[in-house]
């Protein structure tokens, strides 16, 4: 019957089409994802967008029992003076909650478009699955079609025995939290350099008992993470905001691919580009006007453009990568965080799967 009136509505209403806003990207620095990066905030400098100067950045790096080059140490500080307050969703920390909602949006999305093949009968249901946009139904029909949707798409995902998940820079456990809490996710592990941001999520997970033995966390660099496990590799790597806190972008991405699972496992980023929107939106009006992020979160001359992060896994992984799907993403303070198909200006968020090489 639902799948009669789903027809018989398909005939009376088109497919709204997106509005796509074209631009032209920022030019590509192909040095960025090797160079040092500047450890200090610089004013505004317009030729950042097309060169990052080489700066020695080895006074305030904050050094591993191995010696290796890990995160700067003012990073590390500001983000322990923001734990208390992580939690907080309408404090300092509310677009960061906010933001999560977008995260979990494009994380559901890439896996149900590219992780699951649903047969034509789920369970002994007549399932149809619309090939447009379901806004267009009443509201009633809209949430039948998406509860038939969901449990098929949650069945045929635990069918496997669930997803593994490693999320990087978990900072107090926002998106690890959420992700354990999925139906298809078996297993969740964040890992962060701070410590008061990992005492925040150790203490907070324990609030919800459905979070026991399917989350766990721990205070440790990328690179020491894979010395403890170094054939462990997880379905779903995210990065979500943590690219443009480090010194060796390039060096963290390599360490990240290589936990991705080979058969199809997926690696989530999001960052920034590096353009003049940007700084006007993230540093001068998030930070210093509206005050809606704390100061001294960003730095102009560590955000990296989308296009650089895909030439580098073009020229890296040229054979082992899919990019799955790449949004823009902007916040507008009374609306929240929406996505947008401009990916070269502002914010961003990356799906790349690694492909199996024959």
């Amino acid at each position: 019957m639902l799948r009669s009136s789903v027809k018989k509505l398909l005939s009376k209403h088109v497919c709204r089409l997106e509005s796509t806003i074209s631009s032209q990207a920022p030019k590509f620095n192909p040095e960025l994802l090797n160079n040092t990066i500047p450890t200090h905030e610089q004013k505004f400098n317009p030729e950042l967008l097309n060169n990052l100067n080489q700066v020695d950045s080895t006074k305030n790096i904050h050094t591993a029992h191995n010696g290796e080059k890990k995160m700067n140490s003012d990073e590390q500080l500001h983000f322990e003076q923001l734990a208390p307050t992580w939690w907080d969703s309408k404090g300092s920390q509310r677009i960061l909650h906010l933001m999560n909602l977008q995260r979990l949006d494009f994380i559901n999305d890439v896996i149900q478009s590219h992780k699951v093949s649903l047969p034509s009968t789920v369970s002994g249901a007549d399932l149809y699955v619309p090939k447009f946009n379901i806004d267009v139904f009443p509201n009633e029909i809209q949430k039948n079609i998406n509860n038939e949707l969901n449990t098929a798409i949650y069945e045929e995902l635990g069918s496997t025995g669930g997803m593994s998940v490693l999320d990087i820079g978990c900072g107090g456990g926002l998106l690890s939290e959420s992700m354990a809490r999925l139906p298809f996710v078996k297993s969740v592990e964040g890992i962060d350099m701070t410590p008061g941001v990992i005492e925040v999520a150790d203490r907070h997970k324990t609030l919800d008992p459905m979070l026991q033995g399917k989350l766990s966390y721990e205070l440790c660099s990328l690179s020491e993470k894979a010395a403890q496990s170094q054939y462990k590799k997880y379905d779903i790597v995210t990065m979500f905001e943590m690219l443009e806190h480090v010194d060796s972008p390039r060096e963290i991405l390599s360490e990240a691919w290589d936990r991705v699972e080979d058969n199809g496992g997926i690696l989530f980023v999001s960052t920034i580009n590096r353009d003049l929107i940007s700084w006007f939106t993230t540093i001068f009006m998030a930070e210093q006007v509206l005050k809606v992020v704390p100061k001294g979160t960003h730095h102009l001359s560590k955000y990296i453009n989308c296009k650089e992060i895909e030439s580098w896994f073009e020229e890296s992984f040229p054979f082992e990568h899919k990019i799955l799907n790449t949004k823009g993403t902007m916040y507008v303070p009374s609306q929240g965080w929406f996505t947008h198909s401009c990916k070269d200006i502002g914010n961003y968020c990356m799906a790349i799967q690694k492909t199996v090489v024959k």
